[in-house]
């Protein structure tokens, strides 16, 4: 069969070949030697298994179809015979659906030769044992099972004899696969009708019963594969012949559908669509951002075994106003995203993975904040499509009963892109703003890749689940800007991607379509908001990242959304004057920012705060406290509020503490003071909030949507490998020319010994082929200890090496003399 596949693909041209490898680019990695190796791995069960999994529900069976013609002997099939089975249904699709069928399964290979005698790929038939879901012949299975299937009348009379229990047996199996497993037990019960003739007994459940199983096997319907023993269950098997009688009304392949199921629900309103896509992205960013802020100020240690512990996912959640599952979500593309990361604790010595590292924000998270709202979105949403993390394991149970947790290592799975890939497909193929029921997204995948999507109903939900989330649905459809980031990565997928960073500066710099089109979309990014008279600050739109810098540093957050509110207060205002705010600064920024005039009381809680800021200086003595007002300090002194700081005078204008300085200036403003730090020459010290952040991370925004295919090549370079191919095919055929003590076989082309060949006979030849100028086979050890053999033309020997001309490129190679082992003059 091999050699078969091997000659077939030697006839073809090269856009074939490089045809082939384009459609399955497993075959390249590694390059195959020669055609004979491209051939075997071509047949290989892992390289079938993987054009299986990228076929449809209706090409597969028609693959079905033409392994169910194969002739008994010669194994091959025709398209004709493939045809007559698929139309004999009483729905029989289109002639020319099947015929493409069929050349799409040529194009892979799986059936290859001419359409008069195809053969079909050999491990076929061992990656999918069951051919449209249909056993066995009988005459596999049993002899007597075989002699009723002989019969078609007795078969028939058989069948209408089963009891209904017994009938509903047959009719499950013959819809596929053909192959049940019964509980122990009920192949030894009697069957229906013979119950009277056993006593109870514990085996059969104490009083007697009829087992429509062991009815179905004693009539030969049925096959037992294997009996089970003790509490392990029996299996049994529907012979094909019955499969095919059971299946006269929808055809031996079964119900055929040329095309994926349709969608009942009618296509919503565009415009809505995006418009709750969009809002969604508002709060995606908004709440990826909190969640980040709340890991600046508390950092969460990082477990033992990985991760981050169910306590601090919890806090985060409560802190953010999110669930659980959300938060999780959020810091899972946070993290693949590069904007959170893991640092080393300073002074900590516990082991690696243990309570010496936190999860904060890394470096890259502010180079995130200062882009546009699209671009903040956009990052995140190509971290969620190629991370290999299933978030919805988060909070379930491993193998050992142990909870997973967020970041952790058990919830890596590699196949989750390309699940995403999939899902997010299956939306982008249908008419745009169509929202399917998760039900029909299941019905649409199980046709498109049914081996594929066979057993992953829960994570194609979590698929649609985290979409809608993430802004990439709006109201169950895919959006036109997630419409577009999907093409962008499928293409660049398909591409081969860009593995060199050859274009990342380039295109760095330009927004993609799907950012621009959600920027479209978004309200545009506001400078200025509305004071009002009760001190709230109204930001009517998505503020600039300037403006937010503005507002983060001078007033607190009320609320968030589309317009969000903020609140001038007291400590906002000292906030803002110790992180070097000056009031005339502060008034400036009121006036030049706010659209209406500035209330009076804004003004004055300005001068207010700032009058007395600053009126209290403090240094390191521990720590010290001075003042130009004496009495402010005798009230400071005398305040039982600060009695913990035990101070002390040290001069009229001067009072110290043995604590800290920090503790110091914590406990004075708890008491309502509104002192400042200096340092060693007076000048007072700028109070910043420290930002802690770890190390800058990559995120995953640049890898490939499935990590576990075959990055594909573009036809150049296919070209390419169909050239080295080809060149080792010819070195294959060369090599077999060569003589046998040059090959270094053990016996001669009759069979015979080998005469000796000396190293120094060799020698002796390709001096004598020099000074003839003739052709000699050189048999030799390469560098990697491996025996191979060339037709050269020596040109000289000096120095220990021989420099000859390969006969069949024309090149020029030099041979270590104490590498050749053989060397035979060509006739």
């Amino acid at each position: 069969m091999t050699t078969s596949l091997a000659d077939h693909l030697r006839s073809l041209p090269d856009e074939s070949l490089a045809a082939l490898l384009q459609l399955r680019p497993d075959l390249v990695v590694p390059v195959p030697a020669d055609i004979s190796a491209l051939a075997i791995r071509a047949q290989s069960r892992v390289s079938v298994a993987r054009a299986l999994d990228g076929l449809d529900q209706f090409t597969l069976l028609i693959l079905d179809a033409g392994r169910l013609t194969r002739h008994p002997d010669e194994g091959t099939t025709a398209t004709d015979t493939i045809l007559a089975m698929a139309t004999a249904g009483p729905h029989p699709p289109a002639p020319t659906a099947v015929r493409a069928a069929v050349g799409r399964l040529r194009a892979l290979f799986l059936l290859y030769g001419p359409e008069h005698a195809m053969h079909v790929a050999a491990a076929v038939d061992e990656v999918s044992p069951y051919p449209a879901g249909l056993g066995r012949p009988a005459a596999d299975l049993d002899v007597r099972a075989a002699a009723l299937c002989a019969d078609p009348a007795k078969l028939r009379r058989t069948l209408l004899a089963a009891p209904p229990s017994a009938r509903a047996i047959l009719d499950r199996l013959a819809a596929g696969p053909p192959v049940g497993s019964v509980p122990p037990g009920a192949l030894q019960a009697p069957a229906i009708g013979a119950q009277d003739d056993v006593l109870a007994d514990p085996t059969n459940g104490g009083a007697p019963t009829g087992s429509p199983v062991r009815w179905l096997v004693d009539n030969r319907l049925l096959v037992t594969v294997s009996a089970g023993s003790g509490t392990a269950g029996g299996t049994v098997e529907l012979p094909r012949e019955v499969g095919l009688l059971l299946r006269r009304d929808s055809g031996p392949l079964g119900p055929l559908q040329t095309s994926p199921p349709s969608v009942a629900a009618a296509p919503r309103e565009p415009k809505m669509v995006d418009s709750a896509g969009a809002g969604q992205t508002m709060e995606v960013v908004r709440h990826t951002e909190g969640l980040l802020e709340q890991l600046a100020a508390e950092p969460a240690p990082v477990l033992r075994s990985g991760g981050i512990g169910v306590r601090d996912l919890r806090r985060l959640a409560r802190t953010a106003g999110l669930d659980e599952p959300t938060t999780a979500l959020l810091l899972e593309v946070a993290y693949a995203a590069g904007l959170a990361g893991e640092m080393e604790m300073p002074g900590a010595t516990t082991g690696r993975y243990g309570a010496d590292q936190q999860v904060l924000p890394t470096g890259g998270y502010e180079v995130w904040r200062a882009g546009s709202l699209a671009q903040r979105w956009e990052h995140l949403a190509r971290a969620w499509m190629t991370m290999t993390r299933q978030v919805g394991l988060v909070g379930r149970r491993d193998d050992r009963d142990r909870p997973i947790t967020a970041l952790s290592a058990e919830a890596e799975r590699a196949g989750a892109p390309a699940t995403r890939r999939a899902v997010l497909g299956v939306l982008a193929d249908l008419e745009p703003a169509t929202a399917p029921t998760p039900e029909e997204l299941q019905a649409l995948l199980d046709w498109r890749t049914p081996r594929r999507s066979r057993g992953r109903e829960a994570a194609h939900r979590e698929v649609l689940a985290e979409a809608a989330q993430l802004g990439m649905t709006g109201l169950g459809a895919l959006t036109s800007y997630g419409r577009l980031l999907l093409g962008e990565l499928t293409s660049t997928d398909e591409s081969g991607g860009d593995p060199l960073g050859l274009h990342a500066d380039t295109e760095s710099g330009d927004p993609s379509g799907a950012a621009r089109a959600l920027d479209a979309l978004l309200p545009a990014p506001v400078d200025h908001f509305l004071v009002q008279a009760d001190l709230t600050v109204v930001v009517p739109g998505p503020p600039e990242p300037a403006l937010a810098a503005e507002l983060e540093a001078t007033t607190e957050l009320e609320s968030a959304g589309g317009a969000s509110v903020h609140r001038v207060t007291t400590a906002s205002v000292r906030r803002a004057l110790d992180a070097g705010y000056t009031a005339d600064d502060l008034h400036e920024l009121f006036r030049r920012r706010s659209r209406t005039p500035v209330p009076q009381g804004l003004s004055y809680l300005v001068d207010d705060v700032a009058r007395k800021h600053g009126g209290l200086r403090a240094g390191s003595a521990g720590a010290y406290l001075r003042s130009d007002d004496e009495a402010l300090l005798t009230e400071v002194l005398a305040d039982r509020r600060l009695e913990s700081l035990t101070l002390r005078r040290l001069a009229p204008t001067v009072l110290t503490t043995p604590y800290q300085v920090s503790r110091m200036l914590t406990a004075l403003r708890e008491a309502g003071y509104a002192p400042v730090q200096e340092d060693g020459t007076g000048s007072t010290m700028l109070i910043r909030p420290r930002v802690r952040r770890a190390p800058a991370r990559v995120g995953v925004a640049t890898r490939t949507l499935d990590p576990l295919a075959t990055p594909k090549l573009p036809m150049p370079r296919l070209l390419g490998v169909v050239e080295h191919i080809r060149r080792g095919e010819a070195a294959a055929r060369a090599a077999r020319r060569a003589p046998a003590v040059v090959r270094g076989g053990a016996a001669g082309l009759g069979g015979g010994p080998v005469p000796a060949h000396t190293h120094s006979e060799a020698l002796a030849v390709l001096q004598q082929a020099v000074r003839d100028r003739a052709l000699v086979w050189v048999g030799y050890v390469d560098a990697h200890g491996a025996t191979a053999s060339r037709l050269v033309k020596p040109v000289s020997i000096g120095a220990g090496y021989l420099r000859a001309e390969d006969e069949r490129t024309e090149m020029l190679h030099t041979f270590a003399l104490h590498r050749i082992t053989a060397a035979v003059l060509a006739d």
